[in-house]
């Protein structure tokens, strides 16, 4: 897998809000915990709803700022979010690990 070009591939996804494009990148029992909203979201349906309320919700727009790869399946990845939520522009991360070419986990945290 290259991971530079899925991550490129995942965050066009997310900047599109493209949902079902952008679920595809994940497993389907994958979890997305973000501490930051104080929810863990489970499944395809849980991931859904986190996206629609957090990217489409807010018009976000996600940069890349940094992509470091911790080991073939996991990568921890800097970001700017851009978007209609109070300050305009939020420095987050994002940790992902895979597991058949796709999430299996992501840790998402504002800092």
């Amino acid at each position: 897998m290259d991971i530079n070009a899925f991550v490129k591939d995942w965050l066009a996804a997310a900047n599109a809000f493209d949902t079902d494009k952008w679920l595809a990148f994940f497993q389907k029992e994958a979890t997305l915990d973000d501490p930051s909203v104080g929810s863990k979201f489970e499944g395809h349906v849980g991931i859904r709803q986190y996206f629609e309320d957090y990217f489409i919700g807010y018009n976000t727009q996600t940069e890349l700022v940094k992509l470091e790869v911790k080991a073939d399946t996991e990568v921890h990845l800097q970001l700017d979010f851009t978007g209609d939520f109070p300050g305009r522009k939020i420095v987050g991360t994002f940790d992902l690990k895979f597991r058949n070419n796709r999430i299996a986990f992501a840790r998402a945290a504002l800092i």
